[in-house]
């Protein structure tokens, strides 16, 4: 069972809203809409993607990262080195 599984409906619901924000995006690009009105819709599904990527870090944090402490050895250090590694991909984008 993974961390975020309690959440599970309340993510999809985050992510249905950004698929419907893509898509009215597209829809504005379609009809010409000015540039800053679109950069602004961007920047809200940024904002909307970076939370869900949040609330499933701390969730992972919480949950597989905390086991696989208590479990410790190898597991431990490679679960880690994973939270770590996604740390970092969200902080470059």
């Amino acid at each position: 069972m993974h961390g975020y599984s309690l959440d599970k409906e309340a993510l999809q619901r985050r992510m249905n809203r950004v698929e419907g924000q893509v898509r009215g995006i597209a829809r504005m690009i379609d009809d010409d809409r000015y540039c800053i009105d679109v950069l602004t819709q961007i920047a809200a599904v940024t904002s909307a993607l970076e939370s869900v990527a949040l609330t499933l870090l701390d969730d992972h944090l919480g949950h597989c990262v905390t086991d696989a402490i208590h479990e410790g050895g190898d597991t431990a250090e490679a679960k880690l080195k994973e939270a770590s590694g996604a740390i970092r991909r969200l902080v470059r984008s």
